[in-house]
């Protein structure tokens, strides 16, 4: 049976790269009728992108998973530096990401262009970002890790609470956000359970 973390860290990236997809069509669907309740549902998404992935997911890759395996399998040492270093070019992205989406909203439809452009550079960006992690690392980390860094690893992901991975412990503090984000989200996310096809190894 592989690692406990590896599960987890493929149903995290499973759960974004959902929202990432639901993001990508709500802003496709654009506010229409009803401005109020889109833009509450993109914050609220860019929300959970940097609150959850880059303060939880993010920082145990760096800390407890990334070290380990560059050290086991320097092959892939420089590929690692790579992702490591895109962990912090990330979070600069959702913070931009937020900034513009608030312009587009107080500012009106003339700011619509530079954060659709961004949200598809961002999206993009990440989705590739994890399927190098999916396709490269975790085979190199499953290789030749030891059941002593396994350990680690798993007891640090054991403690991520994110409020979309199903079956996994989730912090009351999240539940508005996990109900605001699978009732009002495009179907593309199932509400606890994100779909499978929305993995990124699955995505071009």
């Amino acid at each position: 049976m592989p690692p406990v973390s590896l599960q987890i860290i493929r149903e995290e990236h499973a759960s974004l790269a959902a929202v990432l997809q639901s993001l990508r069509g709500l802003v496709d669907e654009g506010p229409g009728d009803h401005p109020a309740r889109f833009f509450d549902m993109a914050r609220a998404m860019l929300f959970y992108i940097d609150e959850f992935p880059e303060r939880q997911h993010h920082p145990k890759e760096t800390e407890w998973l990334f070290p380990r395996v560059a050290r086991c399998a320097p092959h892939v040492a420089e590929l690692i530096a790579r992702l490591d270093s895109e962990h912090a070019t990330g979070e600069a992205m959702v913070r931009e990401l937020q900034h513009l989406l608030l312009g587009w909203e107080l500012m009106g439809e003339g700011r619509r262009d530079r954060f659709v452009h961004a949200l598809g550079r961002y999206i993009d960006f990440y989705l590739e970002h994890m399927r190098l992690e999916e396709t490269v690392v975790l085979p190199a980390a499953q290789a030749y890790l030891g059941t002593e860094d396994w350990s680690m690893v798993d007891a640090a992901f054991a403690s991520n609470a994110n409020p979309l991975t199903h079956g996994r412990p989730r912090d009351p503090a999240y539940d508005r956000l996990f109900t605001r984000i699978a009732i009002r989200a495009p179907r593309t996310l199932v509400p606890g359970s994100p779909r499978r096809d929305a993995q990124p190894a699955s995505v071009g």
